[in-house]
């Protein structure tokens, strides 16, 4: 006898015998009743099918690799709630011993047995938490001097990342943005405290520019501000943005003085989930002393069965990320987190290389200092070129490729521009599979009779949008 709940989706229900395969997914409104699990599961995956592999998006910084334990592990703490200290009082200590690493790997100077410092829901929150702590410091040593409070600002490239640029707004600290220049291509140092004064709460270098993939000076930053704060009776601080340098400086350039052994540098941001190889969700913000972690920043509650204090801007959060860091701590050690960056940085160094060889093609930087970089074409060619690299990125979508094409920020917006990010879980081949698919568009290109809608737009000094995220600042177009 036939079964009347056969179609609706029972158990012997096949998934594409189904009613719910012959109706749109819910947009506006929650179906009247349930589906099988299978039903629905196949219905969410195959929303995501019209979309790019992970490991083929060169536009974003974002980890889409790790290991096969790595991912057992973060999957199985994926119903852990990390604020419950109570109740998880292990991931706690394992928190604290991620954040002791990360901070002896910066070089900290602070004696205590478990470092300052704080977890986050990525890079843009760490800035945030290092940007609030830079302005309460402020402002409670203007209050103890009798001065005004009310104009606050920081000083920062206009290579910054979009976060800047929202901290500015949600608190109303005004932003000062040094001009890049093709002559200062990173942060100027002297340029830089021309901007400052009794109300610069910090200085904010970058280590891993997201528009250009290159690094302030901030050695040079710090020399430069310890003879201005000297000269001024001023006590402006510097917080290092290393979203993505955190995690490559380290390793690969230990020499390199950008962290806490400069006098200046209070507390530096980074991104677990990019170069800390991490699954998104994970930033990480360390201070170089407890002492300049105001106190007015951590929140306590009692609800979850003992009091609990927590600095951050986010409470509930995953743990799993958690896990994932110690893990990969644990697992690569020094040498396997050095070799893992060494190989990012030897596939961006051959792409770079190779990028060169294309006769269109110009590269920003001679060096790639992390694991990106950016190119442009070269003005004679784009003169008479019937095409833009707005149009190579569309291209190169069609054999999922994200690869973004983008104007650099202002002063040099009228510079259009391609970047791509290796990291781990790109490899030499693939590499050599994008320059193909690279060469073969470009070839498609050339064979144009006519000029773009791009190319015309261009030319017209009209408005161009890129329709690949770049991670940058605000949205920019290009006349």
């Amino acid at each position: 006898m036939e079964d009347s709940n056969f179609r609706k989706g029972d158990a012997k229900t096949a998934i594409f015998g189904s009613n719910a395969m012959l109706h749109p997914a819910p947009v506006d409104v929650i179906p009247d009743g349930p589906t099988t699990s299978e039903i629905a599961y196949q219905m969410v995956k195959d929303e995501t099918y019209a979309q790019t592999q992970p490991r083929l998006n060169l536009a974003t910084f974002v980890t889409t690799w790790m290991d096969d334990y790595a991912t057992k592990l973060m999957n199985e703490a994926i119903n852990i709630n990390y604020i419950d200290e109570t109740e998880y009082p292990r991931i706690a200590v394992m928190n604290a011993k991620c954040i002791n690493i990360m901070a002896n790997l910066w070089n900290s100077p602070e004696q205590a047995k478990w470092k300052a410092g704080a977890l986050a829901i990525g890079s843009s929150e760490a800035c945030m938490l290092g940007g609030v702590a830079a302005w309460l410091r402020w402002r409670e040593r203007r209050i103890a001097q009798g001065k005004p409070t009310d104009k606050p600002n920081f000083v920062i490239s206009a290579g910054f990342q979009v976060v800047w640029e929202k901290f500015a707004q949600l608190w109303q600290i005004e932003m000062r943005q040094v001009p890049l220049t093709l002559e200062h291509i990173t942060l100027d140092p002297q340029e830089a405290l021309k901007y400052c004064d009794e109300n610069t709460i910090c200085i904010v270098p970058i280590q891993g520019v997201t528009w250009t993939g290159l690094n302030d000076d901030v050695e040079a930053l710090d020399a430069a501000l310890d003879e201005y704060n000297t000269k001024t009776g001023y006590d402006i601080p510097i917080h290092v943005d290393a979203a993505s340098g955190g995690f490559i400086l380290p390793f690969l350039k230990p020499e390199l003085k950008w962290d806490f052994r400069l006098k200046w540098v209070l507390s530096i941001s980074t991104s677990g989930h990019k170069y800390g190889l991490v699954y998104p969700g994970l930033g990480w913000v360390i201070w170089k002393d407890k002492k300049y972690l105001p106190g007015s920043m951590s929140f306590s509650v009692n609800y979850l069965g003992a009091n609990i204090t927590q600095v951050g801007l986010n409470f509930s959060r995953p743990a799993a990320q958690i896990l994932g860091q110690y893990y990969q701590f644990i697992r690569l050690g020094f040498q396997g987190y050095k070799e893992v960056q060494q190989n990012s940085m030897a596939v961006a160094d051959y792409l770079h290389a190779e990028i060169a060889k294309f006769a269109p093609f110009q590269n920003y930087s001679k060096d790639v200092v992390n694991p990106l970089f950016i190119w442009y074409l070269k003005p004679d060619y784009a003169k008479t070129a019937k095409w833009t690299l707005y149009d190579l990125q569309d291209k190169l979508k069609q054999s999922g490729w994200m690869v973004p094409a983008y104007t650099l920020p202002e002063n040099l917006e009228q510079c259009v521009v391609m970047r791509i990010v290796v990291r781990q879980g790109f490899s030499r081949d693939m590499a050599d599979q994008l320059l193909g698919d690279i060469s073969a568009a470009i070839a498609e290109l050339e064979k144009l009779e006519y000029p773009t809608p791009t190319r015309i737009a261009q030319d017209k000094s009209q408005e161009v949008k890129g329709s690949v995220f770049t991670h940058t600042g605000c949205a920019k177009s290009t006349k």
